[in-house]
C-alpha cells in the first residue's frame, strides 16, 4: 500500500485526509511537526510520498535524504513555494509541486471583509466601545460605492477580488505586470503609482518572489491618501514592516488590516499569552496600534480551502508516483 506522510497537519485537516485516504486506498502517517529537522526527515525513511505546509525553510540536507530514502517528489498544500529550494529538489530527482488555487474565493472574501472595515472604521469603534467611549466624532464611514479600491495583484484571488468589488458597484483600480484581458470592464489597470495615489483602500495579492519582496515601502506610502487604508492578505515580506510602522505612526495612512506580516512564523498558531511579542518587537508594535488589524494569516481557513488544500496535494503525490505529469508542477 502506498504511504505518504504529511506534516504540520492540523485537527481541522483530519476528515479531509481520513476521507481521501479511505477513497484511494492509501495510508497517510500524519504529524503535527513542520518539516525542519532531521526527526522529520527520518519519519520519511518507508514513505513513497511527501506533503508538507509551513512557513519555516526545508533544510538544505532534507533532499538528499529524500532520494536517499527512494522519494520522487515534495507537495505544499498552499500557493507559495518560498519553503522549498526548488533548483535543490530538482537536482535529487524531487519534483516538487504547490496547490495555486485552493480557493480564491475564500482570500478574496477575507479583504473584502477588511476592505469594509477599514471604510467604516470598525476597527477604531472596537478600540472606543472597548474603553467605555460610545462617541461617534472623527469617524464618519466611506460607502463602499463611492469608494475606488486598487488591488496590487490582478490574479486568480485579486481578479476574484475585483469582481465581488465590481458588483458592489465600487470603482476599482488594478496594477498587475501582467494585465487580464477578460478583466477589462472590471477592472482599470494603471500604474502603482497611480493606484497608490488614487485609492481609497489598496489591497495586495501578489506571490512572493524576488521581484515583490519590498513592494511596498514608505516612499509608496507617502503616495497614498492619509485616509487610506491598506490590506495585506498576501505575503508578509511585501511589505517592509517597519516603513508600514513609521507611515502609520506619521499619519501617511490612517489604518491596515494585516493577515501576514514579516516574521509571522514566530508569532502567528500559537498561544503567545503568556511571553508575549517581545520575540518580534516590530508585530508587537503593530498588535500595540488602535489603527491596526491583525488576523493571524487565516484569510484561506476555509471549509472549502482545506478540503481543496488536502485533496489537491494527495492527488498531485498519486499522480507523480504512476509516473505522470502534474499541473500544478514547479519548474
Amino acid at each position: 500500500m502506498t504511504k505518504i506522510l504529511m506534516t504540520s497537519v492540523r485537527p481541522d485537516e483530519a476528515k479531509a485526509i481520513n476521507e481521501f485516504a479511505a477513497k484511494n486506498g492509501v495510508e497517510i502517517i500524519t504529524t503535527a511537526k513542520p518539516f525542519i529537522d532531521d526527526e522529520a526527515i527520518a519519519m520519511t525513511k518507508g514513505m513513497d510520498g511527501l506533503v508538507i505546509q509551513q512557513h519555516a525553510k526545508v533544510p538544505d540536507n532534507a533532499y538528499a535524504a529524500l532520494k536517499a530514502n527512494g522519494l520522487k517528489q515534495i507537495s505544499t498544500r498552499t500557493a507559495g513555494v518560498d519553503t522549498i529550494n526548488i533548483p535543490l529538489a530538482h537536482e535529487n530527482g524531487l519534483k516538487v509541486t504547490n496547490v495555486p488555487a485552493y480557493s480564491p474565493r475564500s482570500v478574496a472574501e477575507h479583504a473584502l471583509m477588511q476592505t469594509f472595515r477599514l471604510l467604516r472604521n470598525t476597527y477604531a469603534f472596537d478600540h472606543r466601545v472597548a474603553e467605555n467611549d460610545y462617541r461617534w466624532a472623527g469617524l464618519q464611514a466611506t460607502e463602499i460605492h463611492s469608494a475606488t479600491i486598487g488591488i496590487i495583484g490582478v490574479g486568480r484571488i485579486g481578479g476574484t477580488l475585483a469582481k465581488l468589488l465590481k458588483a458592489l458597484d465600487a470603482r476599482v483600480l488594478g496594477y498587475d505586470v501582467k494585465p487580464r484581458e477578460e478583466m477589462k470592464g472590471i477592472v482599470e489597470y494603471v500604474s502603482k503609482e497611480e493606484l497608490l495615489k488614487q485609492s481609497d483602500v489598496v489591497s495586495l495579492h501578489v506571490d512572493l518572489n524576488d521581484t515583490s519582496k519590498g513592494l511596498m515601502t514608505i516612499d509608496d506610502f507617502k503616495l497614498m491618501k492619509p485616509t487610506a487604508g491598506l490590506v495585506n492578505a498576501s505575503r508578509g515580506p511585501v511589505v517592509v514592516t517597519k516603513d508600514l510602522v513609521t507611515a502609520l505612526k506619521n499619519k501617511e495612512i490612517a489604518a491596515a488590516a494585516l493577515d501576514t506580516v514579516e516574521g509571522e512564523e514566530h508569532i502567528f498558531n500559537q498561544d503567545h499569552r503568556q511571553d508575549g511579542l517581545a520575540a518580534e518587537p516590530l508585530v508587537e508594535e503593530l498588535h500595540a496600534m488602535d489603527n491596526v488589524i491583525l488576523t493571524p494569516h487565516i484569510a484561506f481557513f476555509t471549509n472549502i480551502a482545506v478540503q481543496n488544500m488536502v485533496d489537491i496535494s494527495l492527488t498531485d503525490v498519486l499522480t507523480i508516483l504512476a509516473g505522470n505529469e502534474s499541473p500544478h508542477e514547479c519548474k
